[in-house]
């Protein structure tokens, strides 16, 4: 008699992170490949937060587990981040420190909301959200956010057809398309949950990361929101797995107790060293004018068959590229792109399960040489496929 094998089985797979497995191997059998299709910083963590890791290697505490929470000296610092950077004051008790900010989004859904619920997300967007919650049993309520939305989701519709969700889900900057969203419309977005009954959940991940633009939490206009946010993107420490939510208070005993029962708590020895992170905002801003010249680079180096009509790029690391004139295939596209001149590129269905199918993601997080050879290659690619004249 066969075993049972659980619903999780059909959840969908992380396109962007398959296809960074195959480029691995091809470059472990000695390809010269570029990495385009995750978003993962080239620059190395800031100075101070790798000796505060060694440093951390003598004290007795590294060796320990730390409270379900986190390490309060590293919330603590959290809090004071959020007066540093948006001048909003936020009890350290309410922040948790999670292995990576995806389990942040695991313990969020699972304190908020139950089997069946309903969280609007915005479509593209990243695809860890749509998935996880079909594998817990939530229903992801797709919104359209794309070009002729001006990339973002018309919550009035929802009013308007008597179709409002439990939740909403909303990230700025935008993974895959860089959309920052104003202050204003943030303020907005804060009332309509509260006035509708909606818990909003709001992806700030990639804070830090804009061009040109500043950006507000939303706690400044609601304390009834979760807030994700992590070490990955901004401080450069993808692979520490660190990540952090600032919890409303009627969840936070819900999400210790999940922690507790999860994971226990984070590696203590990264919330060590990560505690150093908030002295380098200098450094890390330093990072700013490579990322935008990198876009700049792509926007200008692709051709315009390649390009479409993309999404803005005002934050984030990301170029959300249209590229209907070249194929209706985004997933056969991006393979053969691979196979053929090794630049490893996230196909458009990974965020966008409708109509992705004519959209590439690349980020543009790597060395500015890269981007360069990337264009090189692509361009020699396409000239061989596109008619002449």
């Amino acid at each position: 008699m066969a075993l049972k094998i659980g619903q999780t089985s059909k959840i969908p797979a992380f396109l962007a992170m398959q296809i960074m497995s195959v480029a691995n191997d091809m470059q472990a059998a000695g390809g010269d490949l570029i990495h385009l299709e995750v978003g993962q910083p080239s620059t190395p963590p800031p100075n101070a937060v790798c000796k505060a890791l060694q440093a951390s290697l003598k004290n007795t505490e590294s060796h320990a587990y730390s409270v379900g929470l986190g390490n309060s000296s590293l919330r603590q610092r959290i809090a004071g981040h959020y007066h540093d950077w948006y001048q909003l004051s936020v009890d350290w008790q309410k922040v948790a420190i999670t292995p990576g900010s995806s389990l942040g989004f695991a313990i969020s859904f699972l304190s908020a909301f139950d089997r069946g619920d309903r969280i609007a997300i915005a479509t593209p967007g990243y695809p860890a959200y749509r998935n996880l919650m079909l594998a817990i049993g939530i229903i992801p309520q797709l919104l359209p956010a794309r070009s002729a939305q001006n990339w973002m989701p018309d919550l009035e519709e929802l009013v308007m057809k008597d179709d409002i969700p439990d939740g909403l889900l909303l990230a700025s900057p935008a993974n895959p398309t860089g959309v920052v969203i104003s202050d204003k419309e943030l303020e907005n977005i804060c009332r309509w949950c509260e006035k509708h009954g909606v818990r909003l959940i709001m992806d700030e991940i990639y804070h830090g990361l804009t061009f040109g633009l500043q950006t507000q939490s939303a706690l400044a206009y609601t304390e009834k929101a979760i807030i994700i946010n992590s070490f990955s993107k901004y401080f450069c420490m993808t692979g520490w797995r660190l990540g952090w939510i600032v919890l409303p208070d009627d969840i936070v005993s819900t999400a210790e107790k999940l922690a507790q029962n999860i994971y226990i708590s984070a590696a203590t020895i990264n919330q060590l060293g990560a505690i150093a992170a908030f002295d380098c905002y200098e450094e890390l801003n330093a990072n700013l004018p490579r990322y935008q010249e990198n876009r700049d680079l792509l926007c200008r180096g692709l051709p315009a068959e390649f390009l479409g009509e993309h999404a803005p790029s005002d934050g984030a690391f990301y170029l959300y590229a249209d590229v209907s004139a070249l194929t209706n295939d985004s997933v056969a596209f991006a393979n053969q792109i691979l196979a053929d001149i090794g630049v490893a590129i996230t196909p458009g269905v990974d965020f966008d399960p409708l109509e992705g199918k004519t959209h590439l993601r690349l980020s543009y997080a790597g060395s500015t040489r890269d981007m360069q050879k990337a264009i090189q290659r692509i361009n020699n690619w396409l000239s061989k496929k596109l008619p002449s004249g």
